[in-house]
């Protein structure tokens, strides 16, 4: 009995040590793996509580605009800290898609994020407003409409009154959005009876039919794949995505019909924003005003960029599409809808017309 129970001892505590070999080791690169779990909610700590990282997650690559506008906290927010703060890149959805992360950022699950203001809709119906069809002229009406401090106060306020959890610190955007296919989008009569997968907001659900397309909802995940099947004949979405995403792959003829803004705003929890001192705080608004600031001109810039490369990868650009018959459809719509949102919506809408 006793060399039996010895022998159990032995094989009990061998057994331990190979569970806990294997328990350790995690990667510090959370941008180089695809499902590395987010920090601590309310920065991670390290060197004797000296540095605070917090997670900064969103759903596109780290190589498109929402990786610009990281870059640019991170470098602001070090800066002012002196080091003593920074943020962790959580890219292409890791911590989820835009709606779920929206959801654990209001509960202080991620520290900061990105969403587009049109997902941004699940819990503020107004943000739809940036997602209205030509409301924005061209790409120099939108970095003024962005950097423009009424616009920007107005987003804040549309935001504060609906949602509770977490708060908007700054606007950004990928550009403009452009609609890709198999096939070459010359005038709006083009998408009658086409399929096309668009974002699920009600913006998108009225502007598409009133040019004659069928909407589809789907992650964009399933784009690339629904593209080369079939499931749908057309996606949008701003330039550099479509490179990004190598969209061009299944839709090599990307139209220029500059619909839509691509518009984005960068959340932070309550939680997180609550555990800073108010310098810590005041830090922490001014990277992302850094954000305001140069994040919409670097992200045109790359979009330019990102064109130039498509067209030498072979993508055929539309460059002169006919939009008078898209804006005759969208104008009457913008008013319409605006007035459905709500009192902000419309506010919104009338400081972007003014700044034509």
């Amino acid at each position: 009995m006793g060399k039996k129970r010895g022998l159990t001892v032995i094989l009990f505590v061998s057994v331990i040590m190979m569970l806990a070999a294997c328990g350790g080791g995690t990667s510090s690169d959370p941008a180089q793996t695809p499902d590395a779990p987010a920090p601590d909610a309310g920065g991670e700590a390290a060197n004797n509580g000296e540095v605070r990282t917090f997670s900064f997650g969103y759903d596109q690559p780290q190589s498109t605009g929402y990786g610009i506008a990281g870059e640019i906290f991170r470098e602001k927010l070090e800066e002012l800290s002196g080091g003593k703060m920074t943020i962790a890149h959580y890219p292409g959805a890791q911590l989820g898609s835009e709606p779920e992360m929206l959801q654990k950022v209001r509960s202080g699950d991620i520290d900061f994020i990105i969403s587009s203001t049109a997902n941004a809709t699940t819990v503020a119906e107004q943000s739809a407003v940036f997602s209205l069809h030509y409301i924005f002229e061209d790409e120099d009406h939108l970095a003024r409409a962005l950097a423009d401090p009424e616009v920007t106060q107005a987003l804040k306020d549309m935001f504060s009154e609906s949602v509770t959890g977490a708060q908007v610190l700054s606007p950004m955007t990928l550009g403009l959005r452009n609609m890709y296919s198999k096939d070459e989008i010359q005038s709006v009569d083009d998408l009658n009876g086409k399929k096309i997968r668009v974002q699920a907001t009600r913006t998108e659900d009225v502007h598409m039919p009133a040019y004659g397309a069928q909407t589809v909802h789907m992650a964009f995940g399933e784009v690339y794949t629904s593209l080369q099947t079939g499931v749908m004949d057309i996606a949008e979405n701003g330039i550099n995505v479509y490179l990004e995403n190598k969209h061009y792959e299944v839709a090599p003829i990307l139209s220029i019909t500059q619909h839509a803004a691509n518009n984005s705003v960068v959340w932070a929890s309550d939680k997180v924003m609550e555990s800073l001192t108010e310098e810590e705080r005041e830090w922490v608004q001014a990277a992302a005003d850094e954000v305001g600031k140069n994040q919409p001109k670097k992200a045109l810039e790359l979009e330019a960029e990102s064109l130039a490369e498509l067209e030498e990868l072979g993508v055929k650009v539309v460059k002169e599409v006919d939009k008078s018959g898209f804006m005759e459809a969208a104008e009457p719509i913008q008013d319409q809808l605006a007035a459905e949102m709500g009192p902000h919506a419309e506010k919104i809408l009338q400081l972007v017309r003014a700044l034509r």
